[in-house]
């Protein structure tokens, strides 16, 4: 399997398993304790995805050009921008169709997740073509 395989598979697992967890929020905040689900979405995204910094960090996106501290600014920028288009993709989704909120949300995830990961190798780790 050659780097770029190996790397994004990588990312895949890190970004399912966050993904899950971020799903498992949405769902708590909302069913159990009656969130608003674009608050909710909100929040269980930042939260997922800062643990997704640490663990794409240290396993998938090793040798980072970048310190820690500032490429978890530079990283929650970009998922505050996540975040905005997630709500707003969730608004858009939710008001248009008759769609469950956590298959929008699936949907959702399909679409930033493939731009992120791009983003992440080129810009923010700057690791494309290093090795693992």
């Amino acid at each position: 399997m050659n780097l770029r395989h190996k790397r994004f598979f990588r990312y895949m697992a890190v970004g399912g398993s966050t993904f899950l967890f971020d799903l498992s929020l949405l769902w708590i905040q909302i069913e159990k304790f009656h969130v608003y689900y674009l608050h909710a979405a909100a929040s269980s995204f930042l939260f997922a995805v800062s643990v997704n910094y640490f663990l794409s960090r240290r396993w998938v996106f090793k040798g980072s050009q970048r310190r820690l501290a500032s490429g978890y600014l530079y990283f929650l920028k970009t998922a505050v921008s996540g975040a905005l288009m997630t709500g707003f993709l969730m608004w858009i989704f939710c008001a248009t169709t008759n769609e469950p909120y956590l298959l929008v949300r699936i949907i959702i995830a399909g679409i930033i997740g493939a731009g992120n990961y791009l983003f992440n190798l080129y810009l923010n780790f700057k690791v494309a073509g290093q090795e693992l």
